[in-house]
């Protein structure tokens, strides 16, 4: 387990110890993958959608890049001058998401660079948590009308600014689904806005 800051290309940086046996796998073979997974706010972790980046982790100038991981890790400010920390940067070949059940694919490395970060990004947990906290039954309302479907238990897992992906429990069947927004949204009032409209089509 490690922490990390995401440059402007997306690429991983992280400040490693040369004690740490992660450090010294990478020494031997700077092949790696950096797994990030979503918090589990279905009460099933293989529903939350989770990336995985695989690349080259190499040795980054500490000019480069120490105030931005030091902007995310303050407390790492204490070991910048230990002669055993370096920063490594994941230069990065192949990215694969899962958003859940069924929901699965590569996007290439040139998809994943021009991509930008999505603006539901740092309130989604929110939006999720009090989504199946205390609206599950409108979930299931929404996936009846917009995917056909009559399951007996839906969660959300994931949400961004096109749409979101709902896991699905219909009798011992377990399937995953996304469902588009209407139309783009840019933050969380205007997330709130598009799902009472279509929990509102729906009657």
């Amino acid at each position: 387990m490690v922490t990390f800051v995401a440059d402007g290309r997306g690429r991983p940086v992280f400040f490693l110890s040369s004690m740490a046996m992660h450090t010294h796998n990478l020494q031997q073979d700077g092949r790696a993958s950096l797994l990030i997974t979503q918090p589990n706010v279905s009460g099933d972790p293989l529903g939350a959608a989770r990336l995985t980046l695989v690349g080259a982790a190499k040795v980054a100038p500490a000019g480069e890049v120490a105030e931005m991981y030091l902007s995310g890790y303050e407390h790492a400010r204490y070991w910048q001058d230990f002669s055993d920390f370096s920063y490594y940067r994941l230069e990065i070949a192949g990215v694969y998401f899962i958003g859940g059940f069924g929901v699965m694919g590569w996007v290439t490395p040139e998809e994943y660079t021009a991509a930008a970060p999505d603006p539901l990004a740092k309130v989604a947990p929110g939006i999720l948590q009090h989504m199946n906290a205390d609206h599950a039954d409108a979930l299931r309302r929404i996936a009846a009308h917009y995917l056909g479907e009559a399951p007996d238990e839906v969660s959300m897992t994931a949400i961004d600014r096109l749409g979101f992906h709902v896991r699905m429990r219909t009798g011992e069947r377990i399937h995953g689904r996304r469902i588009g927004f209407p139309r783009e949204v840019r933050d969380a009032s205007e997330a709130r806005a598009a799902l009472i409209e279509m929990l509102r089509a729906c009657s």
